[in-house]
């Protein structure tokens, strides 16, 4: 036991050694220049440095980073280096140092803070009253968004870097973003989207002793660019018109002016709750859902059959067409078979027709409400793993850096591609959310937007 003990204490006596010289030299190029890099490589092949765990290398080059800064703020702040002379006619001075422990993502770090005798310094670094440095924050948040909970995340560092964090710390570091949240929900918009695509999905949230369903409600909007961005995350008890008529108000509130075209699923009500906000926004009802109702009353075996037959009807050229091949379909024997099905196109007819009169490159755009059941697909797989949320804040809280996850990665994944194929990555694409995916086709899409709707899009053509 003794020999294992000094073998550890000699291992943490090289990685703190080496940590210092490697701190002070600042750059990696120096670094090797001084040879304290084949130095560190040959401790670590002969097995006298750790490189992770409780004390290790990588603990010890953030402590001594740390330390050297703290030392150099000092230095500011007093107006002297450690050890020059001149330094004690000042009238304040070095005091020594205390020792603090700091939550890092690499575990926890015994710091060495230094003080001067008057008691003015205040690190910035490593402030007062700060147990963790940012990035365990960063971390803590990343985890969140990833759909951990509190009590995950807190088992989760405690068994990987060993830091011990009360579940009220990690959901006080989670709420650090309700501010941004909420700046981001009041933000103003646009005055002017295309295209508009509203829907909701169902998540499970603690309302006192109970769970219960409620609807997370979501707007996303194309720019004239073709640029999808989210506008707004709203929860309420379930998805209703009435609720819709004030998300469009809100809307409408934060600078929307017009909309020409807005895509949402047969909710009763829907369309009308949109042009009490946009009197002239063309409603358009998404064909997916109308897809996913008819088969609702259909049994399994058969839905493909139907749902080929159904395709006839949205891919049709004209409105007459279209209409022919519902009669069609309804006189078959499916169609007799599932006259459920059949109602359900009829009754969502005269909100499923404009679709038809807008050439192909635009239907492409506007018949489903796709942009968003994409990333709902996405939070979907976040919410799932949670269960259920303890409010209504924690909710939106989670959703809201879900989606930021979503589109950072959206757009890494775009300036990738980009630089790959050697194009210049579009401005803002590697920026942190509310930046979607682009609008495939657009600019054909667009062209025939100008042309159905000339007098209200061409004031915002540049």
């Amino acid at each position: 036991m003794t020999i294992q003990k000094d073998q550890a204490e000699q291992s943490m006596e090289n990685a703190s050694d080496i940590a210092e010289k490697i701190a002070a030299l600042g750059s990696m190029d120096a670094v090797k220049e001084s040879g304290a890099f084949d130095e560190l490589m040959g401790f670590i092949d002969r097995g006298e440095i750790q490189l992770d765990g409780k004390n290790g290398f990588i603990q010890q080059i953030i402590r001594a980073g740390l330390e050297r800064g703290l030392k150099s703020e000092l230095s500011s702040h007093l107006g002297y280096e450690q050890g020059e002379s001149h330094g004690r006619f000042l009238p304040n001075s070095r005091n020594g140092s205390y020792a603090k422990t700091v939550s890092t993502v690499a575990g926890d770090i015994d710091l060495q803070i230094p003080r001067d005798r008057a008691g003015t310094f205040v690190p910035t670094l490593v402030p007062k009253g700060s147990r963790r440095t940012g990035g365990l924050d960063e971390m803590i948040i990343s985890l969140y968004a990833g759909g951990m909970t509190v009590r995950d995340i807190a088992y989760h560092l405690e068994t990987t870097v060993g830091t011990q964090l009360s579940h009220d710390t990690i959901s006080k570091i989670t709420d650090e973003v309700l501010d941004e949240v909420a700046a981001w929900q009041e933000r103003p918009l646009e005055e002017f989207y295309p295209i508009l695509y509203l829907d909701a999905i169902v998540i499970k949230v603690r309302d006192g002793h109970q769970v219960r369903n409620k609807a997370a409600h979501m707007a996303i909007g194309v720019t004239v660019e073709g640029i999808k961005h989210v506008l707004g995350l709203w929860v309420t008890e379930n998805e209703g018109a009435k609720f819709w008529a004030q998300v469009c108000a809100q809307l409408a509130n934060r600078g929307v002016k017009d909309v020409l075209i807005a895509c949402c699923d047969g909710l009763t009500g829907f369309p009308e709750a949109i042009e009490a906000t946009w009197s002239r926004a063309t409603v358009q009802t998404c064909v997916v859902h109308l897809i996913r109702a008819a088969n609702r009353f259909v049994s399994y075996t058969d839905r493909r059959a139907v749902s080929a037959q159904l395709k006839s009807i949205y891919t049709a050229p004209s409105i007459e067409s279209a209409c022919k091949a519902l009669d069609d379909f309804e006189a078959s024997q499916l169609g007799q078979k599932y006259p459920s099905a059949v109602a359900t196109w009829r009754n969502a007819w005269e909100r499923f027709t404009p679709f038809l009169e807008f050439p192909p490159e635009l239907r492409k755009v506007i018949y489903t409400t796709n942009a968003i059941e994409s990333m709902n697909y996405q939070l979907r797989k976040v919410t799932k793993s949670r269960g259920h949320f303890p409010s209504d804040v924690a909710a939106v809280k989670m959703l809201w850096l879900a989606i930021c996850n979503i589109e950072d990665k959206r757009a890494r994944e775009r300036a990738k591609d980009a630089q790959k194929k050697g194009r210049t990555p579009r401005a803002g694409a590697g920026s942190h959310l509310v930046e979607g995916a682009g609008t495939s086709g657009w600019k054909q899409a667009l062209q025939q937007l100008a042309m159905a709707y000339p007098e209200r899009i061409e004031p915002y053509l540049k």
